[in-house]
Formats: C-alpha cells, sequence, structure tokens
C-alpha cells in the first residue's frame, strides 16, 4: 500500500525571471515515514566498540559502563546486543545474543576496566562479524574513542565493509587526542554518522540517542530518483537533516539521477536541499521535474513501494513576484553556504593558507550570526584570533567547527530517554 512515506516539495524562491542567462534553484525535499509506521518497530542489533585503553582512566571509563547500561534497559528481549572492547588488544566481552540474560550482560559491562594502547580497526572487525550474527533488521555499530589509531587504512577498509554490509557506524571521539577526520570518513563511508563529545558526562546522552535513533528505523533501502526535464540540470544534492552532508549523485538516464538514501526513521523528517541549474525559459508554469523515492518497509511486509512528486517553477516578469522567497528554505541555504565556506577553510589551513583560511572563517561567522547560531560564531571568532596570532587553530575548535557546523538538528532539541 502506498503512504508509508510522505514526500513534500518546497523552492527557495518559486518564481525565476524570464532573463536570457541560466539560474540557480534551490529545492528542498522533505521525506517522512508516515503515521502507519509509527507504532511498528523491527528488532534491532547494536554493537558497542568500546575503547578502553589507558587513556579512557577515570571518569571518562566510569561515564562509558553507565553509557552502555542505560542503553542496554532501552532494548527489549527481541533486540540484540554484542560488545567488543578493545586497547592494542581486542575482547569480544558480549556476543551477539538477545537481551534476556541482562544481569549477566550488565555484570560483564560493570567489569570494563582501562588499560593498554589504541588499535581501532580489529575491533571494528570483530564487531562487523558480530552483527553479521543477525543478517535482518535494523542494526548499528557504535565505536567510541578517545585516542590516535594505528593502521588508520585498515580502519577505512572496515567501514567500507560497514557499507557494503548496510551497518552505519555511529562513530564517536571523546576529548580532544583523536582524528577527527578518520571519524567522519569512516562514518561517510558506512552511511552513519560521527560526532565529537567534549565531555564524558555526555557519553550517556549521545549512546541514548543512537540506540532511539536505531529503534524509530522503520524504512529501509530508501533511494531518491530525480527525473529532470532537458534544460534543467542537478549540481548538488545535500542533506541537511540531522547533518549537512554533500551526498553526491549518480547518473541512470538520460537527465536522470539517483541518490541512496538508507534509512528513514519515524517521527524524524529526512530533508534534502537540491541545487538546480535552469536554463533561459518564457513566461509561465512548467514542471522542471519528478521527484520518486523507492523503500521498504520490512515491518509490514512492504517492499519496493514508490511515492512521487512534481517539482513546479514559475517564470515571471513582475517585480513583486521576484522578490517573494521560501524564509525556511532560504534560512537552509544559507546554513550550507556557512558549512562550504567552513569546509572550504578548514581546507586552506591544511594546506598552509593561513589568511585564506581567516577570510572564509569570517565570511561564515556573519552568515552563522544571521541565522541566530551564536554559540558556533563564538567559537570560530576564538578560532580566528587564534590563525590570526598564531598561526594555527585549537584541536578542541577545529572539532567545533567540523562537527558542530554540520548540524541543523541539536541532540538537545531531540527528547531522549529519562535518566
Amino acid at each position: 500500500m502506498a503512504g508509508e512515506v510522505t514526500l513534500r516539495a518546497a523552492l527557495a524562491r518559486p518564481f525565476l525571471a524570464a532573463t536570457t542567462t541560466p539560474q540557480v534553484a534551490y529545492v528542498l525535499l522533505e521525506a517522512q515515514p508516515g503515521a502507519v509506521l509509527t507504532q511498528v518497530r523491527v528488532p534491532i542489533h547494536v554493537c558497542f566498540v568500546l575503547d578502553r585503553s589507558g587513556s579512557m582512566k577515570g571518569e571518562k571509563i566510569e561515564r562509558l559502563r553507565q553509557a552502555v547500561v542505560r542503553a542496554i534497559e532501552q532494548l527489549n528481549e527481541q533486540d540484540i546486543i554484542s560488545i567488543v572492547i578493545f586497547d592494542h588488544r581486542t575482547e569480544v566481552l558480549v556476543p551477539a545474543q538477545p537481551v534476556r540474560q541482562r544481569a549477566a550482560i550488565l555484570d560483564l559491562v560493570h567489569r570494563i576496566r582501562d588499560a593498554g594502547g589504541t588499535r581501532i580497526a580489529p575491533a571494528l572487525e570483530k564487531g562487523l562479524q558480530e552483527l553479521q550474527k543477525m543478517p535482518q533488521g535494523v542494526r548499528r555499530l557504535v565505536l567510541l574513542t578517545d585516542g590516535q589509531t594505528e593502521h588508520e587504512k585498515e580502519c577505512l577498509l572496515r567501514a567500507d565493509d560497514a557499507g557494503r554490509l548496510g551497518i552505519p557506524i555511529t562513530a564517536l571521539g571523546i576529548g580532544k587526542d583523536w582524528n577527527e577526520d578518520l571519524l567522519i570518513e569512516m562514518a561517510n563511508r558506512s552511511r552513519g554518522g560521527a560526532d565529537y563529545i567534549a565531555q564524558p558526562g555526555e557519553i550517556v546522552q549521545y549512546f541514548q540517542h543512537t540506540v532511539q535513533r536505531a529503534q524509530q528505523t522503520t524504512i529501509q533501502n530508501s533511494v531518491l530518483t530525480l527525473r529532470l526535464v532537458q534544460g534543467v540540470t542537478p549540481r548538488a544534492v545535500w542533506q541537511v537533516t540531522p547533518l549537512i552532508d554533500n551526498l553526491g549523485y549518480q547518473p541512470i538516464a538520460d537527465r536522470a539521477v539517483s541518490v541512496n538514501l538508507g534509512e528513514l526513521e519515524s517521527g524524524q523528517i529526512r530533508a534534502l536541499l537540491i541545487e538546480l541549474v535552469i536554463d533561459p525559459r518564457p513566461m509561465g508554469t512548467y514542471r522542471i521535474g519528478q521527484a520518486e523515492i523507492s523503500y521498504d518497509a520490512p515491518a509490514l511486509q512492504i517492499q519496493g513501494e514508490k511515492t512521487k512528486i512534481d517539482i513546479m517553477l514559475t517564470f515571471t516578469a513582475d517585480p513583486a513576484q521576484l522578490q517573494q522567497v521560501n524564509p525556511n528554505v532560504m534560512n537552509i541555504v544559507e546554513k550550507v553556504s556557512a558549512f562550504k565556506l567552513q569546509t572550504r577553510a578548514l581546507q586552506d589551513l591544511a594546506v598552509g593558507d593561513v589568511s585564506g583560511a581567516t577570510q572564509k572563517l569570517k565570511s561564515a561567522v556573519t552568515r552563522l550570526l544571521n541565522q541566530g547560531e551564536v554559540e558556533l560564531a563564538a567559537t570560530m571568532q576564538q578560532e580566528i584570533a587564534n590563525l590570526e596570532q598564531h598561526g594555527q587553530m585549537s584541536s578542541e575548535g577545529q572539532k567545533t567547527i567540523k562537527f558542530q557546523g554540520r548540524k541543523t538538528v541539536r541532540l538537545t532539541d531531540i527528547e531522549l530517554p529519562k535518566e
């Protein structure tokens, strides 16, 4: 049956000028599982891959244990848990099993102690092996680390494996002595997410949020297909909620491209910002394309269902109409623009162009302040000062910019289970 996924489209500017030159149009596309899916849930398998190296000593390891306990409390007997712990060695602490022997599992968690160095890749491999014991349902690998690892290329290969298996990695870094670029790339390759945990006390909230999102996953294997008319060319497809990410696209036919969206969660909107280049047209209203999403809803035994929507645009010479904008879409365009500036600034810094990085960050600050992102703008201002005075950014500031600059939905905005 239809209606499992709703689809909406809105233009940043519903009217474009009837000129003789190409123009850029921004389309906000929102996909959301329908109400019929809010009461259904498929079993989930969460594998926690946890750093217990010596640098985790003290509050970090204590909060880690507490976070795993709270996460297990959210699971029921149909769900599956596995836990891998690592330092320079790897141990499968809890092999994949339904959450039935809860007391025994919690006893093992309470015994986790810090020791040794940091080797992530073998732990990821073990975690993926445990997750493959449950080939169906919703699977998540949650990695938490606070240190630099050996053999980063092997970590990326394991992330590639996770992507092929359809297992998103949630890669969480705590403190300041870990490689954020590695965790972001691992998350991207597995179609997961990465984040920066500044304080140990926040680990509990992040683990709870990850389990909650897995439990809300009701749509799988979703794919967006854009079919565009002649004279309309895609320039970029951005995910904008909950994180800004350039999804890219794959040509599949003449004037048609596809974007793999993966999983959708009940109660959550997956928003995409599509940049299109539009060739000149006479005055009038035109269908410039069609957006279609195909998907599976395993809980309802639905496979290969589709929903679609036409994208309409009007060309006009009326000055009043040309002034009309959709403020919500324009705000998202600005957020993406600020993210682009931040990304290019960090790229400049990586090649030693401090001046270029500073100028781009200043432009990003202006955009962030216009959006009310005062806290992130203040962090960026401090890092601009660091660049101007010392020629480099702080580790904490760089991590904050890389992670907070991508977020359009804050963790604090999401209702989490009560402690």
